[in-house]
């Protein structure tokens, strides 16, 4: 249990350092070194990055560690391709099903992402951005779909961090168009919008709000 939770909290100051940038594409680190960094031995970090290399936020290099994967803009472009043909049906069935009260009670999270992305923090909006879609794909009742759309998610949140300037947002901060501090309230803003337009149940606001989350996708 307790190497499992060293684990854990090193995947999660990796995730965290892809985020930022602290990781950068195209760069190789070996578990040893990374190890020392966080006060730790070699193998839960090695762990930790062999689970990274299944999400695809870095790949093996042989007897050397593991280098971060670098996207370019047709990868982040497929991605964004992804996610809306995957997300904006199911927003759109769940937009006609699930009661306005149902979707009020996700307004705390929708509200963290517009506080996360004021204050500035890419990994704090990367994590309620992740908290906000996986709520509202959640009302589905599919855990797969729910695995499948944050795998993407984390995806896109890694691409272009420390490289072409994108961010860490879930929309097109996440597929390659946003990541200075306004771009990401701009992106968060657009979760108090569509939640407003759901509450609403106003179809057509939802489906142009959808489409315009994912970079005018659909």
């Amino acid at each position: 249990m307790r190497r499992s939770s060293v684990r854990g909290q090193v995947l999660d100051a990796l995730r965290t350092a892809l985020v930022t940038g602290e990781l950068r594409p195209g760069e190789v680190y070996s578990a040893p070194v990374l190890g020392e960094r966080f006060g730790v031995s070699a193998t839960p970090v090695r762990e930790a990055m062999q689970q990274l290399a299944l999400e695809g936020a870095v790949e093996v290099v042989p007897n050397k560690g593991f280098r971060v994967v670098e996207r370019g803009a047709r990868e982040l472009a497929e991605l964004a391709e992804v996610r809306a043909l995957i997300e904006m049906p199911v927003v759109l069935r769940l937009a006609r099903t699930v009661p306005a009260e149902r979707w009020a009670e996700l307004r705390p999270l929708a509200e963290a992402t517009v506080r996360a992305a004021s204050s500035g923090s890419r990994a704090a909006y990367a994590e309620a951005d992740r908290a906000f879609h996986r709520a509202v794909l959640g009302l589905a009742g599919n855990e797969q779909l729910v695995r499948v759309a944050e795998d993407l998610q984390r995806r896109a949140q890694w691409s272009m961090v420390g490289g072409g300037g994108a961010g860490a947002g879930g929309g097109r901060g996440g597929a390659g168009g946003r990541g200075r501090p306004g771009e990401l309230v701009a992106d968060a803003h657009e979760h108090t919008a569509l939640l407003d337009a759901l509450i609403a149940g106003d179809l057509e606001v939802v489906r142009a709000l959808v489409g315009e989350h994912f970079g005018g996708v659909g």
